[in-house]
């Protein structure tokens, strides 16, 4: 649940889903555009003016002080109230009725057929009055689904105010100026102020959709916010690969090594590579392991990815897979598992003939082996503490592949072997409950926490959080060619 938003942050919130904004824009363009056109009945309007002049021949008639009505605007105010009165609407419906039948006007007003008479309500609501321009003149409009009853409704007032208004005001008069005519030009469903209704609402609703799910969400999208909650700090941000397709229901597994990997994410490992071996530079140790909360969130890829980015420095690098219930390392590197870290801690077969040889320049792979009924003992066997130790001792760096800390605790039993461990967590999936749950397993078993890394963010939320890393601990910038790389493995040897 997100605790505040800044201009920045509601910009870039927006953007991220301006693909919802258009889509609501456009269906509800689209439906009230299909509403007015299609479903809303036309209307009519016609209106005719009447002037409404003041007696100067007698101040008094009748007992009515013509001064007190405040001239002409005063007396058109009283006009309009007496002709919005039931009793005149009542003559107008008569007025109608004798022109009509009941089943001719039930359509456009609300008829009671037994009584043989019209709503006062129902007229009432087609009408409208007001002087114009603040003037002597009085101008009544009529809007219904008849533009020919329109042009009716206006004439019949025209013809019976004038008896109406001075039997009741008893002052002044009133005269048409002229006689309503049918106008068939409808005036309403006015289509195009619908439609653009009907898009600014699709917006709002979209804005309020995008707004409440974002408040609620608690998925990891947010370096800053993961670093501030947990002091630790991010070792990368990897983008994400549209390249990345299913096979057979498994995920094609994409590494540096493939011709199409990406250059902005060769980037992103080799400015993760730097960061680990900053992070490992005041360890003894530099054997580390790489895990997740959850299952895929993509950690034995990133694994993978990071021994060949640490082995194209120049570094010897073993990589391990202790995954020994779902190991994927044979597959990514499409080698055998027919010998591996089972076997190895086993004794079934010495390291050096498990370990499979340069399966690129400076690195080695140990795969996971044969599934053994319990690789949570076996981890934390003191074989298996002998094993990682001795082999940590004959590389520059050991990756060990783990199993999501959340589901299996075999990556706490090898804890004292290690350096610490990398968190992977996935951008919009990895939640900050199971992150939170993840890192008491990791307190609870005495690991030292390294950082997290944050795979498959999504190219309009990546921040290059890299260069602020390096910021903060001054290091030095990075650029792009031969030259820089050279650079770059100085700084890491």
């Amino acid at each position: 649940m997100k605790n505040g938003y800044t201009l920045k942050s509601i910009f870039q919130l927006l953007v991220s889903k301006l693909w919802m904004i258009i889509t609501m824009m456009i269906v509800g363009g689209g439906a009230m555009f299909c509403i007015s056109k299609f479903m809303m009945p036309l209307k009519y309007q016609s209106y005719t003016s009447m002037y409404v002049k003041n007696s100067n021949e007698a101040i008094i008639t009748d007992g009515v002080n013509l001064n007190d009505l405040n001239a002409s605007k005063s007396l058109l105010d009283t006009y309009i109230a007496v002709l919005q009165d039931d009793a005149v609407i009542e003559v107008i419906g008569e007025e109608l009725l004798k022109n009509h039948t009941a089943d001719d006007l039930d359509d456009i007003f609300s008829v009671d057929k037994e009584e043989n008479k019209i709503s006062v309500d129902s007229i009432r609501n087609c009408l409208t009055m007001a002087a114009v321009n603040e003037t002597e003149v009085l101008k009544v409009t009529a809007v219904t689904k008849d533009a020919e009853i329109s042009a009716e409704l206006c004439n019949i007032i025209a013809d019976v105010a004038p008896d109406f208004l001075i039997r009741v005001v008893g002052a002044g008069s009133v005269e048409a100026i002229g006689e309503a005519k049918p106008d068939y030009n409808p005036v309403s469903p006015n289509v195009m102020k619908f439609t653009l209704l009907g898009i600014l609402a699709g917006m709002l609703i979209a804005v309020i959709i995008i707004f409440i799910i974002d408040f609620v969400d608690n998925t990891i999208k947010d370096s800053d916010e993961l670093n501030t909650k947990y002091d630790k700090a991010i070792i990368g941000e990897i983008p994400s690969f549209s390249g990345s397709k299913k096979k057979n229901d498994n995920e094609e597994r994409k590494t540096l090594l493939d011709k199409e990997f990406p250059f902005h994410i060769v980037e992103s490992y080799k400015a993760m590579r730097t960061n680990i071996v900053f992070s490992l530079s005041t360890s003894e140790k530099k054997i580390f392991a790489v895990s997740s909360a959850d299952p895929g969130e993509g950690k034995s890829t990133t694994s993978a990815n990071i021994a060949i980015a640490l082995a194209q420095a120049d570094h010897r690098v073993l990589l391990i897979d202790a995954d020994m219930r779902k190991p994927v390392q044979h597959k990514i590197f499409k080698v055998k598992n027919k010998n591996g870290l089972s076997s190895v801690i086993g004794k079934m077969i010495t390291p050096e003939q498990s370990i499979q040889k340069n399966i690129i320049k400076n690195l080695d792979l140990l795969t996971a082996g044969p599934k053994p009924p319990n690789p949570s003992e076996l981890l934390a066997s003191e074989q298996a503490e002998k094993v990682l130790n001795e082999l940590s001792e004959k590389y520059d760096y050991v990756v060990v592949d783990t199993p999501p800390v959340n589901v299996v605790s075999d990556a706490m039993g090898i804890s004292k072997s290690l350096a610490g461990i990398l968190l992977v967590l996935k951008y919009g999936e990895t939640t900050f409950d199971t992150t939170e749950k993840a890192m008491k397993k990791i307190q609870l078993a005495d690991m030292n926490m390294l950082g997290f890394i944050i795979n498959d963010i999504s190219g309009k939320h990546h921040s290059g959080y890299y260069y602020r890393y390096k910021d903060k601990y001054g290091y030095s910038g990075y650029g792009y060619g031969e030259e820089t790389d050279k650079k770059e493995k100085e700084n890491e040897k």
